[in-house]
């Protein structure tokens, strides 16, 4: 709203006052109920990099469609709250959007690990509010893995992006709470 509105001020006491009756169930303890916490009143934790976008509206939302392997592909929508220039994806979220989905298909198939470069090149401006497919591919060996991305918008190449990461097995990570939500 470019303005005052009587309907927004409603809706920020509404909200206000949720939060306050909410407020009282947050866990006191910040750590995350992770390794030898699962068993605290902790925070939740969500898993392993995997499928952030559907619990944090700080990471775009986007569907892996098709994972054979070390390929993967899909598609990804950014909303106006991804905007950089005007009408254009923000570069900064398309790194997040890079290191989210190459984590995601590096846990599909097993071996994962923490980011240990990331390296971004804009080929592009990315529009908002559009429907773009991402293709990716990744190789493994004893240490590392080394994931390749592409972003576009029909068969137009928008952005590439490729990722390091130490190569781990997902059964070593530390545990985590059952207590928190599934994707």
């Amino acid at each position: 709203m470019e303005g005052p509105d009587d309907e927004v001020d409603r809706l920020i006491e509404q909200l206000r006052a949720v939060e306050e009756r909410l407020a009282e169930r947050v866990p006191t303890d910040a750590r995350p109920r992770i390794g030898e916490f699962t068993e605290s009143d902790g925070r939740v934790y969500v898993d392993h990099a995997r499928d952030i976008g559907a619990f944090n509206p700080c990471f775009p939302e986007y569907d892996i469609v098709v994972v054979q392997g070390n390929q993967a592909s899909g598609t990804v929508r950014f909303p106006v709250s991804f905007e950089g220039p005007p009408g254009i994806v923000h570069g900064g979220f398309l790194a997040v959007f890079f290191d989210c989905v190459m984590q995601h298909h590096n846990c599909d198939v097993g071996v994962a690990g923490k980011s240990t470069s990331l390296t971004v090149e804009f080929r592009r401006p990315v529009p908002l509010l559009t429907e773009l497919r991402f293709e990716l591919t990744r190789a493994v060996n004893d240490r590392r893995i080394t994931s390749q991305g592409r972003l576009f918008a029909g068969d137009q190449l928008l952005t590439e992006a490729r990722m390091e990461a130490v190569a781990g097995d997902r059964s070593s990570l530390p545990a985590v709470s059952e207590r928190r939500i599934q994707p």
